[in-house]
């Protein structure tokens, strides 16, 4: 995959936000995937196990660990809930099948973000999809009103989120807005709008 690709670039104001909510807390890694796309022989589940070895190996046991992913990045972040350590899962507009819910998500949160207006990774597919995985884990979605897959339209608000859940899950921050959705899904809500 090229770094210069779209889906790639667009990922690194994610990271700088998720930075910045930490304060120095958190560690960001980016991962780029070795293939484009997703195929029989190489996925990029076998990307982000190979990245989850190579963290793990320069952290203290038991560090937790949050996997942020968009499209297919998404669904494999949420394809590897389960792997060591991982403790919550942002999908972004993911690209899913709900049979991907199908993982064991015992003791981990799970936000699912996606556009009303996305035209390219089907929304009720990622709903599908979470319903099953909430069946194991903490899962909750996020609708975003007006919202594409590219993120571009409202990405303050995918961004946001993102960086304020992972915040949430790892550091124990409360969000900023304690009426606000995020707030929400984080006492227990399964879905809310924004």
């Amino acid at each position: 995959m090229s770094p210069t690709q779209l889906s790639v670039v667009r990922m690194i104001p994610i990271a700088h936000r998720v930075a910045h909510a930490g304060r120095g807390r958190l560690a960001v890694w980016r991962l780029l995937n070795s293939v484009r796309g997703w195929n029989g022989s190489h996925t990029p589940v076998d990307d982000v196990r190979w990245a989850l070895e190579r963290i793990r190996a320069q952290l203290p046991p038991d560090t937790p660990i949050g996997l942020i992913g968009h499209s297919l990045g998404a669904r494999a972040a949420i394809l590897s809930v389960g792997e060591e350590n991982v403790r919550s899962v942002v999908a972004l507009a993911p690209w899913v099948y709900p049979h991907d819910g199908d993982v064991d998500a015992t003791g981990r949160r799970v936000l699912v973000v996606h556009g009303a207006n996305d035209r390219v990774a089907s929304p009720g597919r990622a709903r599908a999809a979470a319903s099953r995985l909430a069946r194991t884990g903490q899962v909750s979605v996020i609708r975003v009103d007006n919202g594409e897959h590219t993120m571009l339209r409202r990405r303050k608000t995918f961004e946001g989120l993102a960086a304020d859940f992972t915040t949430a899950t790892l550091l124990g921050e409360a969000p900023d807005d304690p009426r606000g959705p995020l707030a929400h899904v984080l006492s227990g809500e399964s879905f809310a709008t924004v």
